[in-house]
């Protein structure tokens, strides 16, 4: 790649250091050492490679939640953030392409009868999610009938789910199936009910600094950059978008 302008590196760095939020509420993108703490995966691998290019530290700024994520997109806490694309967040942030596409759906009770998003969007219903997620932000647009109950973290919903015996618990796909694995009585529906688009951003307003991350992540695409940070984080059943499989 092109060595960033003195503007991009402005808009991406601007104290001399790349601040680069990781939702660590996603394990698809992101895993966590239980014991040390320590960060890795997709995300974290695209954001230490893109401060190298830029030749700038990098402070990785987490949130246990991309509603969280996106609600400090205008308070200067980070210069480029890891999201799903979606209308409710483009007014603060400027989204690339995305690079990969994860299903959101529903857990629901062994026995329960519902096989479909349409089947729970009843009234009485009630679905938990985590507020700010993708999922979160589809269905309130989409349900007519079914009722959103909402907790900062995957814990707290899965919390909720079985605490309150709910009808279903929305999120992405790998962490529901490998709670159904860990519980017995629970089962993952076939289908999705969305696409999730996982994507860069930046803040609004940084056009030299956005273009320099839309330019980079198309690099990291074809490169095979992305797909292999996803095989050594061992993540499968993504789709990814206009990468170069190795």
């Amino acid at each position: 790649m092109d060595s960033p302008t003195p503007a991009a590196l402005h808009d991406l760095a601007p104290s001399g250091t790349l601040h680069a939020a990781i939702n660590t509420g996603n394990p698809v993108l992101v895993q966590q050492d239980a014991a040390t703490g320590e960060l890795s995966g997709v995300t974290v691998d695209l954001a230490r490679e893109l401060g190298r290019l830029l030749d700038v530290p990098v402070e990785l700024v987490t949130y246990n939640g991309a509603g969280k994520v996106s609600d400090a997109a205008g308070s200067g806490a980070w210069n480029v953030a890891f999201l799903a694309i979606d209308p409710a967040r483009s007014a603060a942030i400027r989204f690339t392409a995305p690079y990969v596409i994860i299903e959101g759906t529903c857990i629901v009770g062994a026995d329960s009868p519902d096989m479909t998003i349409g089947d729970l969007d009843r009234p009485g219903k009630r679905i938990s999610v985590v507020k700010g997620a993708a999922y979160d932000l589809y269905l309130t647009r989409t349900l007519k009938h079914a009722q959103l109950l909402r907790k900062s973290t995957f814990e707290e919903q899965m919390d909720l789910f079985l605490d309150e015996q709910l009808d279903a618990s929305a999120g992405v796909r790998q962490p529901l199936e490998e709670f159904a694995r860990n519980h017995k009585g629970f089962r993952v529906l076939e289908g999705r009910f969305t696409e999730i688009r996982q994507a860069m951003g930046t803040p609004q307003g940084r056009n030299a600094g956005a273009s320099y991350v839309a330019e980079f992540l198309d690099e990291m695409k074809t490169s095979g950059f992305i797909a292999e940070a996803f095989k050594r984080a061992g993540q499968v059943g993504v789709t990814l978008v206009g990468v170069k499989k190795t």
